[in-house]
């Protein structure tokens, strides 16, 4: 980045991770935010009547009047797409318009991933049954089911039998038009720009794998991809809710090459020229067997802690650099504060536990007794926590990120600070037996990691404000990154 600031950046749906990195950020790359948030009422109310390209017309018209000169998301549900548009309409940098479509229809994106890397594509199929319909004969089970476009996290589960499948696939009135209402400006995009893709109002079902997952960030700039690093994804026992995301990688070196390789053949496979991607997948290092999960074209916001505190790397920093169209390469870089990290996410299994919230004055003395974590908390209502019981399987309730000199040093820090909080720290041997941990494993998503580690919940439904970020000291964002 040069030493001039830049034309303001329209950053869409910025809330949450993203919010607190952007406004951190502020001072090198002004910004004027714009969206709605799907998780907060009576913010998302707008999901009724939300149109996308009106939404990108509107803010093509207020461009030149308020000084934007680029756009840029790490939405999924909406903001990625919305930003490809508008950045194609305004001649901005962004990611094509055709290549976003392609990751995030997944039964599409499936279908290209086993053109060009049969090995690392397990076996899928669209679910041939209408939401609601009956369910077809003559499937094997285990199978996976999720969503061809990912709006609600609850809907990606392993299913044991027909029987199984058939429950899952029953939706309220109420659930109908919330899943309608979130993939429908996906649809009428699709449809226009991507046909051959098929419906987005459809379920698709694949192999389970069992094996251990994980992420692969990195970004592609005039069609030259280059990673930035792999986070490994830790499971509370015998459920499939993230217990940790841990950085630097422990998978080696060879197999992360591998991984790098296959989205590599992929995005350019589907125009993926310019922007942040993230990579999900497994490895199984018994069979030698990667496989991907899915492709996110744009950052994983959660991460970019992690690597600001081992690498002294800003993934917000560098997305921003790609919306205005400069090499990250030129991002500065600040001094590592950390030989690892982990974002720890505390979860309860037990629907009929009070779990300790902290009130201001713990987090006060939290935020002075570690000074370099960052903290949000999750109230919620009863109400809201059943819906995640039912849907999810557990109820997330609040994250911590810490660092430390190396994984010993972290545990001790992170059992430390868990003490304080009155949280069990999210190790396995640390975990008691898990109330209903086959309900989670079964009602947890497998293949949506964003929604999930987001906290996704009724979707438009009116909750308890999503989280309260504190204690944000100078080792968590010495310049900028939540």
């Amino acid at each position: 980045m040069t030493g001039s600031t830049p034309a303001k950046t329209l950053i869409l749906f910025n809330h949450d991770w993203d919010q607190l990195a952007h406004q951190r950020l502020a001072g090198q790359w002004p910004h004027i935010s714009a969206g709605f948030d799907l998780f907060t009422f009576p913010s998302n109310a707008h999901l009724v009547w939300f149109d996308m390209e009106r939404f990108v017309d509107r803010w093509a018209h207020k461009a030149a009047r308020l000084g934007l000169g680029a756009v840029h998301s790490n939405h999924e549900q909406f903001g990625a797409l919305a930003a490809a548009l508008l950045a194609e309409r305004m001649g901005w940098p962004g990611t094509p318009v055709n290549a976003v479509l392609a990751c995030q229809h997944k039964l599409y994106a499936r279908e290209v991933l086993q053109r060009v890397a049969p090995e690392a594509t397990p076996w899928f199929a669209r679910l041939d049954a209408h939401y609601g319909g009956p369910v077809p004969d003559g499937l094997s089970y285990p199978l996976f089911v999720k969503p061809v476009k990912a709006a609600f996290s609850v809907l990606a589960r392993t299913v044991d039998s027909q029987a199984e499948l058939h429950r899952h696939t029953r939706f309220g009135a109420w659930e109908l038009w919330v899943i309608r209402h979130l993939v429908e400006p996906f649809e009428r995009i699709s449809r226009q720009r991507l046909p051959g893709a098929g419906t987005a109002h459809s379920l698709m079902v694949e192999e389970p794998i069992c094996a251990a997952q994980y992420c692969l960030d990195g970004y592609v700039l005039g069609g030259q991809l280059t990673p930035l690093g792999c986070v490994d994804v830790a499971m509370y026992p015998g459920t499939e809710a993230f217990m940790r995301f841990d950085y630097p990688s422990r998978l080696p070196p060879a197999v992360q090459a591998r991984a790098a390789d296959v989205a590599r053949r992929f995005l350019a496979a589907v125009g993926f020229t310019h922007g942040l991607f993230n990579m999900e997948f497994f490895y199984d290092a018994a069979t030698d067997r990667l496989a991907v999960i899915e492709f996110n074209p744009r950052l994983a916001a959660q991460f970019s802690d992690l690597y600001q505190r081992v690498d002294g790397i800003n993934l917000h920093a560098i997305g921003l650099a790609l919306a205005h169209g400069q090499d990250p390469a030129q991002v500065p870089r600040t001094a590592p504060t950390a030989g690892v990290a982990t974002s720890f996410v505390y979860r309860s299994f037990d629907p009929q536990a009070t779990v300790p919230m902290p009130d201001a004055a713990c987090q006060q003395a939290f935020a002075q007794a570690w000074p370099d974590a960052l903290l949000l908390t999750f109230p919620k209502s009863r109400g809201s926590i059943a819906r995640d019981f039912k849907w999810l399987g557990s109820y997330r309730h609040g994250i911590v990120h810490l660092g430390g000199r190396d994984e010993a040093d972290l545990r001790q820090r992170c059992e430390a600070a868990s003490a304080q909080l009155g949280w069990v720290a999210p190790y396995a041997d640390l975990q008691p037996h898990l109330p209903g941990a086959g309900a989670a494993a079964a009602g947890t998503p497998l293949a949506a990691h964003a929604a999930v580690a987001a906290g996704a919940s009724m979707a438009v439904e009116p909750r308890a404000p999503a989280s309260s970020p504190s204690n944000v000291g100078q080792s968590a964002y010495p310049s900028a990154t939540p």
